[in-house]
């Protein structure tokens, strides 16, 4: 093999697999963190994965990125085939995250064009250790004679023929999913996979990493393997594995003379067609004439015979560059923008004008456009369970530091959002499950003296509703103090009105002291808490996407915190509105009726408040002119309009003095020099040029 290789795109693949699996062990493992022991399947897969990323980590030359998942595969190597008993879990479960942690961080240095240059000299001397610890913690017991699992530079691939009672001979033929990228490469590795156990073996395609069109061949005829080896069938099929990038592996026996005959195939000989059963295939192998082979010089592997061609299916998934996307979002919002100024243009309103085909056509635009931003949006939409596993990782590492028993619950976590916004909610979610554990759940000995028998808890949940998405952490521990919230506000100066008893505040108020800069209640500064910074940055991150924060708790319970974010942050459908000669914009999705003013009779309070009966309920009124204090804004109660909208239970009354209509909105956020305004969430352009202001329906609530 060519020690010159074309490396362009393997990086990417390199980073874009092993990304998966480290996500996908991280999993497993947190999975099982609460177990006495790893079960079967988890340590095959831990075991497979660590094999996997040390295969391709040698193929790609990341010496200590190949070294500790190589000492991480011994430990399982060893649990898998000795069984041993009393293995501290906990503590294989943490040497675990670690390692994944190690090689993540080298990957992160890769993705930004460093060199993967971390030692891990002390984690591989840890697990060396731990290694040691389990093995001699079974010599009492009669202990099984194991093979080392022994690791060699992957140099050559040809093994010297070793021929044993006990070994065995295998074809097997590897069909790859159709649209699996560099599939030379994923045929590369399976080959150094096998390498480990093979006393003989042979391939084809030959060149799979220099051949030109190699990958075409492999994705079209599939990857051919002849193997000798004292492995069984289910080990070679472990090794091999079937995951998105493999779809089917077969494998048969065969005997010495099949092994020498090799693949290639006279005229006369029959083909093997790939897509038949594995008994066909056996069939077929038995008969006289098959696998004819031309003999070819010392350590050089034969050539495979064509087999029947196989239809090519298209491709069905591609990799995009998320940037690609954003700029292709926002193209969309100008498409939309300029789409409404054609169709809004001044010029069309001439009286006894006909635009019959106009109309027809622009009916047509606006259909095309909807369809393609559904499309778009569709594309950007991804679930938010990579995130809240992370937070599981977080309640694992953050407990056991601080000598903490917490259980992790997630619900809702198929809950799809636009990849913008849970790029934006990462960090708040780890501060406000960082500190869940932290400040809420109390330690074991006084979780015993109030009398709670049961873990501490962390549940992250999500739902959809009115076009936002809620998510809440909630903890089952000592809840916030509204005394000591109070007490230290005082303290710091955060209450103007000094004379305001106690009393006068609400709960909501008294909690949200907790999100100012430089508030902390803890009286010792820990790695976690106390220097008073945290859930300001939480708000200041979630108020950035036009979202909010709102905390609710009870004493001695536990305490909830929720994030209420839009579902996007880029086109939305909304209702246009003006009241004192401001344009408005709220979206469709919370509105629930529209009322004239003539059909209602608004009631006054004593308090200065208005409300409106509605089939017996009395709703709240906002008038909008008077709540933003607009200079051109009077009361009309005869000609106004009213336009109820829903948040969770509870519906509001608003008051505007005409509507405009619905239209497709294009949210832009507002100005960083303007300061954050209640009840307001954006802005959007309209198709006569003029600005509008998106509503945050959950503020106006409030």
């Amino acid at each position: 093999m060519s020690a010159e290789w074309n490396t362009e795109g393997m990086l990417d693949m390199y980073l874009f697999e092993n990304s998966q699996l480290l996500e996908q062990l991280q999993d497993t493992v947190l999975e099982q963190k609460d177990a006495e022991r790893f079960d079967d399947d988890a340590i095959n897969e831990i075991f497979r994965a660590m094999h996997t990323i040390k295969g391709s980590s040698g193929v790609m030359m990341f010496d200590e990125i190949t070294a500790v998942s190589h000492k991480l595969e011994d430990v399982f190597y060893y649990l898998r085939e000795s069984k041993p008993e009393n293995v501290p879990h906990l503590e294989l479960v943490e040497h675990v995250l670690d390692v994944a942690d190690f090689i993540n961080g080298e990957m992160t240095k890769l993705s930004e064009g460093e060199a993967a240059d971390g030692k891990a000299d002390n984690l591989i001397k840890q697990i060396d250790d731990f290694l040691e610890k389990i093995k001699s913690g079974t010599k009492d017991e009669p202990e099984k004679v194991i093979a080392g699992n022994v690791y060699e530079e992957p140099t050559q691939f040809y093994i010297a023929p070793l021929q044993a009672t006990s070994t065995h001979y295998y074809k097997v033929y590897i069909t790859f999913t159709q649209g699996c990228e560099l599939v030379n490469i994923h045929a590369y590795k399976t080959v150094y996979a096998l390498k480990e156990v093979a006393e003989d073996m042979l391939y084809f395609p030959e060149d799979i990493m220099t051949g030109d069109g190699c990958a075409e061949e492999i994705l079209k005829n599939g990857f051919k393997i002849l193997i000798q080896t004292q492995k069984s069938e289910e080990d070679i099929r472990g090794l091999i594995g079937v995951g998105y990038d493999i779809e089917k592996v077969d494998i048969y026996e065969c005997n010495y003379a099949e092994f020498k005959l090799g693949f290639e195939t006279d005229t006369s000989a029959i083909q093997i067609d790939l897509d038949s059963p594995i008994e066909e295939i056996k069939k077929k192998a038995d008969a006289p004439g098959d696998f004819v082979i031309r003999e070819k010089g010392p350590g050089k592997v034969t050539t495979l015979a064509k087999d029947k061609p196989k239809k090519a299916e298209k491709n069905t998934f591609i990799s995009v560059d998320v940037h690609k996307m954003d700029m292709l979002m926002d193209l969309i919002g100008e498409l939309v923008i300029s789409e409404s100024v054609v169709l809004q243009n001044p010029d069309l309103k001439v009286p006894g004008l006909k635009l019959d085909n106009f109309n027809k056509a622009a009916r047509r635009m606006t259909k095309i456009s909807s369809d393609l931003q559904n499309v778009i949006m569709t594309m950007r939409m991804v679930p938010l369970t990579a995130t809240f596993q992370k937070m599981n990782r977080i309640v694992f590492d953050v407990s056991r530091k601080l000598g903490k028993d917490v259980e992790f619950e997630m619900i809702g976590d198929t809950t799809e959002v636009d990849k913008n916004i849970i790029e934006h909610i990462s960090d708040p979610l780890m501060h406000l499950v960082r500190n869940s554990v932290d400040h809420g759940i109390e330690m074991p000995d006084e979780r015993e003296r109030k009398g709670k028998t049961e873990r501490g808890k962390v549940t992250l949940s999500a739902h959809t509703e009115s076009g936002k998405v809620w998510i809440s952490v909630k903890d089952n521990g000592g809840g916030l103090d509204r005394n000591k919230i109070l007490a230290k506000a005082r303290k710091q100066g955060l209450i103007e009105d000094y004379n305001k008893p106690d009393t006068a505040f609400k709960d909501k108020e008294v909690f949200q002291f907790i999100t100012l800069p430089g508030f902390s209640t803890n009286e010792e500064v820990t790695e976690y808490s106390g220097r008073g910074v945290g859930m300001d940055v939480v708000v200041q991150n979630i108020q950035e996407i036009g979202g909010t924060l709102d905390i609710d708790s009870v004493a001695g319970e536990g305490s909830t915190m929720t994030i209420k974010i839009p579902l996007t942050l880029a086109i939305i459908d909304g209702i246009v509105m003006k009241a004192g000669g401001t344009a408005f914009a709220i979206q469709t999705g919370v509105v629930k009726e529209f009322l004239s003013t003539r059909d209602t009779r608004i009631v006054k309070e004593p308090s200065g408040e208005e409300c409106v009966m509605i089939r017996g309920d009395a709703l709240p009124v906002l008038r909008l002119g008077s709540w933003y204090h607009l200079p051109d804004y009077v009361p009309d109660d005869e000609n106004g309009m009213m336009i109820i909208f829903a948040i969770e239970e509870k519906r509001v009354c608003l008051f505007v003095d005409e509507l405009i209509g619905k239209q497709e909105i294009v949210v832009k956020p507002i100005p960083s020099y303007v300061k954050k305004v209640r009840g307001l969430t954006g802005c959007t352009q309209l198709g006569d040029g003029s600005i509008a202001l998106i509503l945050d329906p959950a503020g106006l609530a409030e």
